[in-house]
C-alpha cells in the first residue's frame, strides 16, 4: 500500500540527515593575502575525517582530491575515531602527497581519544573533552608514519616551506579544546605569507595569530554546526567561536580584522551522531590570490 504523500514526505525528511553525511562536496574559495605578483597558491583544506575502518568510500573520496593538484595540503585535526583505522588513515593521506606535494597537519581531540557518548549539556558548552580520560589512541605513531610520506606535524612548531616556488610560514598548535595549546612556544611576529593551523578555533588563539600578523588561520572542529536550521544556522560551534563563523571564511579577529579565518565543516561525524542537516561534508580548495586582485 502506498504511503499518503504527507507521510512519505515526513519519512524522507526524517531520513535525510542520515543520507547527507554521505554526500561530500569540494568547495572553492578565493582568499586575498599578501602575495607578490605571480600565480595564486592552491591550498587544499581538510578537517575532521573521523575515519572508522568501514569508511572506505570516504577515504576513496579524499584520495581522489589529488586530482585538483593543490600546491599545499592542510589537515586540521580529528583524523580518526578508532585505532583500527590506522592503515586506512595513513594510506589515504599519503595518496595526497605521493607526487611530492607538501602537507601539514595538527591534532584534534579525537586524535588522542576514541569518541564516547557525549553529554548534550557539555557539548553545547564546549567543555566535553576537558573531562576525558587518559589518551587511548596512538597518535604519535600516525605522525611518524605520515612523516615518512611527506607530512609535517605543526603542533607547537613554526616552519617555512617552499610552496610552488614561494616561501610560506606555517605555524600550528596542539588542540585548544583539550587545553593542550601553548601559543607562547611559537609566538612572535610573522612576515610575508604566514598561515596558522589549529583544530579548535578558540578565540584566544585567533587573537594571538591576528596580533602576530598572520594572513590566514585554518581550523576545523565545529563540523560547521553539523545540524543547521534553515535561516537560523547552527545550534552550536562546540567552542567559543560565534555561530555565524561556524564554517567558511570570515575576518580573523572579528569585523575589521586584518587577516582571515577559514573554518572547514569537515568530512565526518562522531559515530554516536552520524547525521548532518543543511551542512554537507566538505573539503575546500582555497585559492590564495594577491591582495590587490580582491577576493
Amino acid at each position: 500500500m502506498l504511503l499518503p504523500p504527507l507521510v512519505a514526505l515526513g519519512v524522507a525528511a526524517a531520513g535525510w540527515p542520515f543520507v547527507e553525511p554521505h554526500l561530500p562536496v569540494l568547495r572553492r574559495v578565493r582568499v586575498p593575502v599578501p602575495l607578490t605578483a605571480g600565480p595564486s597558491l592552491r591550498v587544499l583544506h581538510l578537517s575532521d575525517l573521523h575515519l572508522m575502518p568501514g569508511h572506505r568510500r570516504r577515504a576513496a573520496w579524499v584520495r581522489g582530491l589529488a586530482r585538483v593538484q593543490p600546491d599545499l595540503v592542510v589537515s586540521t585535526g580529528d583524523h580518526w575515531s578508532s585505532a583500527a583505522s590506522f592503515d586506512l588513515l595513513v594510506s589515504t593521506l599519503s595518496a595526497l602527497t605521493a607526487d611530492g606535494t607538501p602537507a601539514v597537519l595538527v591534532p584534534g581531540n579525537n586524535d588522542y581519544f576514541t569518541p564516547v557518548l557525549p553529554s548534550a549539556r557539555l557539548y553545547r558548552s564546549g567543555r566535553g573533552a576537558v573531562l576525558r580520560r587518559t589518551p587511548d589512541l596512538p597518535w604519535a605513531q600516525v605522525v611518524a608514519a605520515l612523516a615518512g610520506a611527506g607530512w609535517t606535524d605543526l603542533a607547537h612548531r613554526r616552519v617555512q616551506l617552499d610552496v610552488a616556488g614561494r616561501t610560506v610560514t606555517l605555524t600550528g598548535t596542539d588542540d585548544a579544546h583539550l587545553r593542550r595549546d601553548r601559543y607562547d612556544e611559537i609566538a612572535g611576529p610573522a612576515t610575508g605569507l604566514a598561515i596558522g593551523v589549529v583544530h579548535t578555533p578558540a578565540r584566544r588563539l585567533l587573537r594571538r595569530f591576528a596580533a602576530d600578523g598572520y594572513a590566514l588561520v585554518l581550523a576545523g572542529h565545529t563540523h560547521g554546526g553539523q545540524l543547521r536550521a534553515p535561516l537560523l544556522g547552527p545550534v552550536t560551534t562546540n567552542c567559543d567561536l560565534e555561530r555565524s563563523r561556524a564554517r567558511g571564511l570570515s575576518a580573523l579577529d572579528g569585523p575589521g580584522g586584518s587577516g582571515w579565518l577559514h573554518v572547514s565543516a569537515g568530512l565526518g561525524t562522531s559515530p554516536y551522531l552520524p547525521v548532518r542537516l543543511c551542512c554537507r561534508p566538505e573539503a575546500t580548495l582555497l585559492e590564495l590570490v594577491p591582495t590587490t586582485t580582491g577576493a
